[in-house]
């Protein structure tokens, strides 16, 4: 039962990394952006990453939080996360709920095969909780601009 545009999205709670349980709730009254990649430490999403981290004093003055999920473990994201210094938590999502919320695993083509994966995808939750905005088969490299424009049009 995936969430659309204009809806409420249902409180949630994911492993992240800092040893910490995220809850969708305790953020009402900031927007919060979550953005879901296929894999920790690939290129795209490396660099997909770098462009929140490298953007992140934008983000908070804009009142947006961001996290980035993936299935990857804890363990593996907190790596990730120090190997990268992002400032912003990793979700684990290795039962696929979240993503599952979001509509993002697909069948993609992976080297002549068919795989299940996460399609490259961005949310953005208002304050009261509603989804807002949806970016879907993310370009990594206009992304990060399209976001920040997006966030500025709100203010």
């Amino acid at each position: 039962m995936a969430i659309n545009i204009g809806e409420l999205v249902p409180n949630f709670q994911a492993a992240a990394t800092g040893e910490k349980t995220v809850n969708l709730n305790d953020y009402q009254g900031q927007k919060v952006l979550i953005y879901f990649y296929p894999k920790d430490n690939t290129p795209g999403c490396t660099q997909e990453g770098q462009a929140f981290r490298d953007h992140y004093q934008q983000f908070q003055q804009l009142n947006t939080v961001i996290f980035g999920v993936s299935r990857d473990s804890v363990k593996v994201h907190e790596g990730f996360k120090c190997k990268q210094a992002f400032p912003f938590d990793l979700l684990a999502d290795q039962d696929e709920a979240l993503c599952e919320l979001f509509d993002v695993i697909k069948m993609k083509n992976m080297y002549g095969k068919q795989v299940r994966g996460i399609e490259r995808s961005t949310f953005l939750i208002d304050e009261q909780g509603v989804l807002i905005k949806e970016w879907r088969k993310v370009q990594v490299k206009t992304h990060i601009a399209e976001v920040l424009a997006s966030l500025d049009s709100l203010k």
